[in-house]
């Protein structure tokens, strides 16, 4: 579902543009749709024919997505596991300070090697209604001022419905602009379309290394960008809505930690419009790849600031429930799985999942 698809509902029960806004609004704040103002009930300024028909509009918005488990972190974070209306299943993270990571993608096709998301391989694309239906789920628990698209999918694969989906948060979702956060690992028509959109948001970067043949071994089927390549795109955007560019570097114990790295994260981002957010691979222990210790990682953070590259460590939320993107998905596929073994209806198809499965942190 699309939200021209939400506001073509709404325009064939009698909603005039006016009361397609303040019906949206409401939605998005996570209210009832015929929540009124503080001077105003919804009578008053909603038609009759809207105020019938609002009940199966609401209808249709609630199956959209459903929560199916919360799983709160000691960080203050909460990973939320939410059911689409076909049964397929997507994470959103509330974070703490009123953030909020949404997914744009069922699975993603990008592959990289350490991402859990990515060996599902890419399921299905989000509509731009589901993907702004995180925020309006999320907003029944705590205040959003700020949204992420770092969570499952590669947003850039899923342009136009993010794009939608960003303009409305900006607008009436009340986020301010940089306060919603493009992730990418960078793709042409992003830095093609950010530009001329209403709503420009913030831009961040999914480096991981700065030696190229590297990151088409990490990043398998991100587009073939050079990373010095990839950062002069960045630094441009950067300088266009006078905002830095955040660059994403998951750490990879004796894969992307060395010295040589480090010199040219030095290289590529000294006297750039950027951020270096280190994020500490979130790691279990049968895991082919593992987070550096707790020294090196110091090392790297005073390292990189010494030398002038403005840096902070971004730890994954929900680390202590092994709550990594899509580690919560995963865990239901497997439990799902399980249950169809023992009652003998086993399938590969991992399509329509069961939201009635018991997810277990």
């Amino acid at each position: 579902m699309r939200i021209q698809d939400l506001h073509q509902q709404l325009a064939e029960i009698g909603a005039k543009p006016i009361h397609i806004g303040r019906v949206t609004r409401a939605w998005l704040q996570g209210q009832p749709l015929n929540a009124g103002t503080r001077h105003q009930k919804s009578e008053d300024f909603l038609p009759l024919s809207m105020r019938n028909g609002l009940p199966a509009v609401s209808e249709a918005l609630e199956k959209l997505i459903q929560l199916r488990s919360e799983h709160p972190g000691e960080d203050g974070s909460a990973r939320l596991l939410v059911a689409l209306a076909d049964g397929q299943m997507v994470e959103s993270v509330l974070l703490p300070r009123g953030g909020l990571c949404v997914s744009s993608q069922v699975g993603c096709a990008v592959g990289c090697v350490f991402c859990m998301t990515g060996k599902s391989g890419l399921l299905r694309q989000l509509g731009s209604a589901e993907i702004v239906a995180q925020v309006a789920l999320a907003r029944r628990y705590r205040p959003v001022k700020k949204v992420v698209f770092m969570g499952m999918g590669e947003p850039a694969h899923n342009l136009e419905n993010v794009l939608e989906a960003i303009d409305l948060l900006g607008t009436d979702g009340g986020i301010g602009h940089k306060n919603l956060v493009f992730s990418t690992v960078g793709d042409v028509r992003v830095f093609e379309r950010l530009p001329q959109q209403q709503v420009r948001p913030a831009l961040a970067l999914s480096l991981h290394t700065t030696n190229a043949a590297l990151r088409r071994e990490l990043l398998p089927r991100a587009p073939q960008l050079d990373p010095a390549e990839l950062v002069e795109l960045g630094e441009r955007y950067a300088r266009l809505v006078d905002y830095p560019i955040q660059y994403q570097w998951t750490l990879l114990k004796g894969i992307n930690d060395s010295q040589d790295e480090m010199d040219g994260i030095i290289r590529l981002l000294r006297g750039k419009y950027a951020i270096m957010n280190v994020i500490p691979y979130n790691s279990l222990d049968d895991d082919a790849y593992q987070r550096p210790a707790a020294d090196r990682i110091r090392q790297i953070m005073r390292y990189l600031h010494q030398n002038g590259v403005l840096t902070k460590v971004r730890n994954s939320a929900g680390q202590d429930i092994d709550g990594g993107c899509g580690q919560l998905r995963a865990r239901a596929e497997r439990v799902i799985r399980t249950r169809r073994q023992i009652s003998g209806t086993d399938s590969t198809h991992t399509g329509g999942l069961n939201t009635n499965a018991a997810i277990e942190s």
